[in-house]
């Protein structure tokens, strides 16, 4: 593994090194990050998604000033789509969340967790290591 969490890896045609960094809000960009519980079950619904989907996770952070976003830096094969992981990593966390916490599906009328928005960014090989720097120090 690099000094930056990414490491190059292999399928059957393929050899590739990635870094993914996702960032997405709570519907409405409501404040539900306000207790360490919410913010660890999202940390392990989110890691969860990963490891059962071959994706390997890098960094994780909740932002935990301003209580609303969920960055993920990622790595994930070719053949899977940037959507797809997204996808996987706010559907899987959205319905543990909401079973967890039952006050998260009450709060606006529709039942959903997480704004269908997010930001993707990709990293290179220089720029990976600043990423996961600022996703680990990014709690404010």
């Amino acid at each position: 593994m690099r000094e930056d969490g990414t490491q190059l890896k292999s399928t059957r045609h393929c050899t590739y090194q990635s870094g993914h960094h996702f960032v997405w809000i709570p519907f409405k960009r409501r404040k539900i990050f306000t207790n360490e519980a919410i913010i660890e079950a999202t940390k392990r619904y989110v890691t969860e998604a990963i490891e059962n989907n071959d994706m390997e996770l890098i960094a994780i952070e909740v932002d935990r000033t301003l209580m609303d976003h969920v960055h993920v830096f990622v790595s994930f094969p070719p053949r899977m789509l940037a959507s797809q992981a997204v996808t996987i990593m706010k559907g899987y966390s959205s319905r543990r969340l909401r079973m967890e916490f039952p006050h998260l599906k009450n709060l606006h009328e529709k039942s959903q967790l997480w704004a269908d928005s997010y930001y993707w960014g990709t990293t290179g090989n220089v720029s990976a290591q600043t990423v996961k720097r600022y996703i680990e120090e990014c709690q404010g």
